[in-house]
């Protein structure tokens, strides 16, 4: 029983792959083939990753206006010490000196109290008396200027030092506020980009479908009139046989289908490549075949409320680009003016260091740090440049601001031709189709009257050809008029 499942799942797997394998064509609607394109390739990530950025650099704009706290950490190595105090300093009574073997002494000058009583002691019994409290006192003055030395000379080898601070700008002229609405039109700007990508896509797969779909048909065409003169060359040969007709009546039907030939292999090849360039733009292998719903081709209308034109064009995603671009302009020219404005800022922070300033310079983590405040005032007095490009800034908002008016009346009358431009084509469909069915008659009339023997071959051929002529100039007309509707409806934004 096992085995019998096996061979049935064997059979239904083949089933299932031999299309596949036979190179069947893949039936696709005209939806299908848009959502390939839309979520197919690089391009539509891309456009995402550039939204988001925008997004994130408005919010960064934002965020601008708000306090900044920082946090930042020192050290810092030193190879000797710093002493505050000379290491010989002269008083108006003597000369205090710290050698550098470490020991202190001190040098009376003439002029002090003792110096005087030891010049006035020489050669008296007095002497060695004065001689010895000059030297002790001496040496407490030196004692005692050493120490005072070495207090003043902090332990510097390591130093830390950590603050914590907090900056608000108060005004900055309206550097912030046009930063942010730079950044907002840029994100807008970002997403028009995006959907004005998604139009394109949308009308090229369009354009690209019903070429397959129209080329497909020119060679359902061709290969019918292969057909028909293939027919008309077996009776020709026929009747030549039977000495009815020539052989340059022969000649001229093998040459009429050797152009007939030549015209399918044309065909062929364009369907080829049409389905090639649909396949791209869907991100498909080039290699697909598809088979396309044609229904659509011959019904064409206008859209709805389409001639409201004043509307579709302020929709359209150039005229928003130039608009967005025009808001960017004029925030750059108030950006420029913040130049000749005061900038207040208010900061605030908390500092603390080792050696420690709070307890003379010592090295132990004990002691405080300490708190600070203020307030920054800028204000720009003679600023010759900051005034030279506000003027080139206004001027340029200036130049946008035209442009987008010039583009407003280009986009007008593109809507309005198009508009014109798919009734025309619907006209043209309507004396196609009636050509085309009339040619159709004329073809049948002349196959009867063919076989009745009351025309020539060659007059059945021009028959053929007429029909032919009028039924490719039906599918050319049905073609344009399609990709023309898809195009209206592009301007008008009803993709």
């Amino acid at each position: 029983m096992r085995k019998i499942q096996h061979i049935f799942i064997c059979f239904l797997y083949l089933g299932c792959c031999l299309p596949v394998i036979a190179g069947d064509t893949i039936p696709y609607t005209l939806q299908q083939c848009r959502d390939l394109a839309l979520t197919s390739g690089a391009a539509s990530k891309s456009q995402e990753e550039v939204r988001l950025a925008a997004k994130y650099n408005r919010e960064a704009a934002l965020a601008a206006m708000f306090p900044r706290i920082t946090a930042n950490a020192a050290y810092m190595w030193n190879s000797s010490d710093v002493h505050l105090l000379s290491n010989s300093t002269a008083f108006s009574f003597g000369t205090a000196t710290v050698n550098p073997d470490g020991s202190a002494s001190f040098e009376w000058s003439g002029e002090s109290t003792l110096g005087q009583i030891e010049a006035a002691s020489k050669g008296t019994r007095f002497e060695d008396a004065v001689s010895d409290l000059e030297n002790r006192a001496g040496q407490r003055v030196a004692d005692a200027y050493k120490e005072l030395y070495q207090k003043l000379s902090p332990d510097l080898t390591h130093i830390f030092v950590a603050h914590v601070g907090v900056t608000q700008p108060i005004y900055v002229g309206g550097r912030l506020t046009q930063a942010y609405k730079i950044a907002q039109a840029s994100e807008n700007i970002a997403s028009i980009e995006s959907e004005a990508k998604r139009e394109a896509t949308i009308y090229s797969v369009d354009e690209a479908y019903w070429r397959v779909v129209s080329v497909s048909k020119k060679k359902a065409l061709a290969e019918q009139y292969y057909a028909l003169l293939c027919q008309l060359e077996k009776d020709v040969q026929a009747a030549l046989d039977e000495g009815l007709v020539t052989q340059a009546d022969l000649l001229k039907v093998v040459t009429k289908r050797g152009e007939a030939e030549v015209k399918k292999l044309q065909a062929e090849n364009g369907l080829t490549l049409s389905n090639m360039a649909l396949a791209q733009i869907c991100g498909l292998p080039l290699s697909t075949a598809f088979r396309l719903d044609e229904s659509g081709l011959s019904e064409t209308f206008l859209p709805a409320d389409s001639v409201d034109t004043e509307t579709a064009v302020a929709n359209r995603s150039e005229l928003q680009l130039l608009q967005e671009s025009e808001k960017i302009a004029k925030s750059n020219a108030m950006l420029m003016a913040a130049g000749l404005q005061p900038n207040i800022v208010a900061s605030a922070g908390y500092t603390y260091t080792n050696p420690n300033a709070d307890n003379g310079f010592s090295t132990k983590w004990d002691g405080k740090g300490f708190f600070s405040a203020g307030v920054v005032v800028n204000v720009p007095i003679v600023h010759a440049d900051d005034i030279l490009r506000y003027k080139a800034a206004k001027h340029a908002a200036n130049a946008v601001a035209l442009k987008t008016e010039e583009t407003r009346e280009l986009l007008t009358l593109q809507t309005t031709q198009a508009n014109q431009k798919l009734t025309e084509a619907q006209q043209k469909i309507a004396l196609a189709r009636l050509t085309q069915n009339n040619a159709a008659e004329v073809l049948r009339m002349a196959q009867e009257s063919y076989d009745a023997g009351m025309i020539t071959a060659s007059e059945l051929m021009q028959a053929q050809t007429a029909w032919l002529a009028a039924a490719t100039d039906l599918v050319d007309a049905e073609a344009e008029a399609k990709t023309t509707e898809t195009q209206l409806r592009k301007y008008l934004g009803k993709l």
